[in-house]
């Protein structure tokens, strides 16, 4: 059977349209990190909507950022999970093989 590359073409299409697509929703999701009095809004797409620090140290305030990164990153990595069918060997490429 002879390599068919259009096929792959198309398959590549659809996975960056759902991605796309999982990109969008991403930017409507939000977490929302309150440690050491600390408040972080941060959106699924990693995007600082929100810092309330009321006089609190650049420690605290580096741990509540990087708890709310933390967040974001575990939404968007359920939301990719729903593109796993269709990725088939790339899993690895998608940080899927740590």
């Amino acid at each position: 059977m002879a390599f068919n590359p259009f096929g792959q073409i198309g398959e590549l299409k659809k996975m960056r349209d759902q991605a796309m697509a999982i990109q969008k929703q991403l930017k409507l999701e939000e977490v929302e990190i309150n440690k050491h009095g600390v408040y972080i809004r941060i959106s699924g797409d990693q995007e600082i909507r929100e810092i309330r620090s009321n006089g609190k140290s650049d420690n605290d305030i580096k741990g509540a950022v990087n708890e709310a990164i933390k967040k974001s990153q575990e939404i968007a990595a359920k939301k990719l999970q729903s593109m796993t069918g269709g990725l088939g060997g790339l899993g690895g490429l998608m940080g899927g093989g740590k």
